[in-house]
């Protein structure tokens, strides 16, 4: 299956093959457009040579720093970021062995259980875990037991919530105006 995020074909290619670029993509997509976060891993590559945990974990955080920060940024918090992708992949480094996928793949583990790894790993709180867990399931091909109960609301068949519901530009439309609804219902109720 391939990945339609950004809508530039080498960046969903890279997304599609490489399960680090898709967890660093979730992991920048906070405060830019879900095309500009999910982009993210493509001009890491581009910018470092690096597509693996260790490489990137290893780099001199100076140098790393200036490839985010190298114009278009790889994300309008240049410094922040490069630190949080930087530490996640130490993570994955010290927990999964380098890995990515391994979060979603060792010992078989159940929707419940991913999501308690996703949520143990530095920038993924509950929320980015839960549509984590629904993009591994509704794109990506995990099929644990329960993973749609464990994504919540994400996890629903037909549902244009987040990122694990695009797989096209129409989607996208539908995935946006889902957000569009829900700011405005919270700033309503405020």
């Amino acid at each position: 299956m391939a990945l339609h995020i950004t809508g530039d074909t080498a960046a969903d290619a890279l997304l599609t093959d490489n399960p680090l670029a898709l967890l660093v993509g979730m992991l920048l997509d906070q405060q830019v457009p879900m095309e500009t976060a999910f982009a993210g891993p493509l001009k890491i590559e581009q910018r470092t040579g690096a597509t693996d945990a260790t490489t990137i974990a290893e780099m001199d955080p100076d140098e790393f720093l200036e490839a985010f920060k190298t114009t278009p940024a790889v994300h309008r918090f240049p410094g922040s970021m490069a630190t949080r992708v930087q530490t996640l992949c130490q993570e994955i480094v010290d927990q999964w062995g380098g890995d990515a996928s391994a979060l979603w793949t060792e010992g078989d583990p159940s929707g419940a259980e991913v999501l308690k790894r996703l949520k143990a790993l530095p920038g993924f709180g509950e929320q980015k875990a839960k549509i984590f867990l629904a993009l591994l399931g509704k794109q990506y091909g995990f099929t644990g037991a329960g993973w749609r109960e464990a994504a919540g609301d994400y996890g629903i068949e037909g549902s244009y919530r987040s990122v694990a519901d695009i797989v096209s530009p129409e989607s996208l439309t539908k995935v946006r105006e889902h957000k569009k609804a829900m700011k405005a219902a919270a700033k309503a109720k405020a």
